[in-house]
């Protein structure tokens, strides 16, 4: 998943609250000129509103990683020639207790299934960033 949690009350706002845990998860000090935007808020399987927010950190070998270990695991990336290939894409069907069914995107052959609003988040992203590519 993305970095991120819940809102401080010394956040001003939801890019503010990103910016912070990523310092806090990643040890990525993000500037907040580099923040392209938010994308639509979406609910998570809490009821709670995730609010996913888009920045440029620029080239990947410039960037110092120094993840904190009590919330993150490991650390890896796809390139964007990797997500557009169809056979890395896919979708998800569930179907809750009370029959409701519905589908999810999936971004397979990486080095982790991404699913759940990970991957939501990024195919709203694909979108805006590729429209007419994915």
């Amino acid at each position: 998943s993305f970095p991120g949690g819940r809102r401080d009350p010394a956040d001003g706002d939801a890019v503010a609250t990103a910016l912070r845990e990523t310092r806090e998860e990643l040890g990525v000090a993000v500037a907040p000129t580099s923040v392209w935007g938010q994308l639509r808020t979406l609910p998570d399987r809490h009821g709670m509103t995730v609010a996913p927010v888009v920045a440029n950190l620029g080239p990947l070998e410039a960037l110092t990683l120094n993840p904190n270990p009590e919330e993150v695991e490991e650390v890896f990336t796809l390139p964007l020639a990797h997500l557009l290939r169809e056979e890395n894409q896919g979708y998800t069907h569930f179907r809750t207790a009370s029959g409701y069914g519905y589908t999810l995107p999936v971004f397979l052959n990486g080095p982790h299934r991404v699913w759940g609003l990970t991957a939501i988040a990024t195919e709203l992203t694909l979108e805006l960033l590729l429209p007419g590519r994915y």
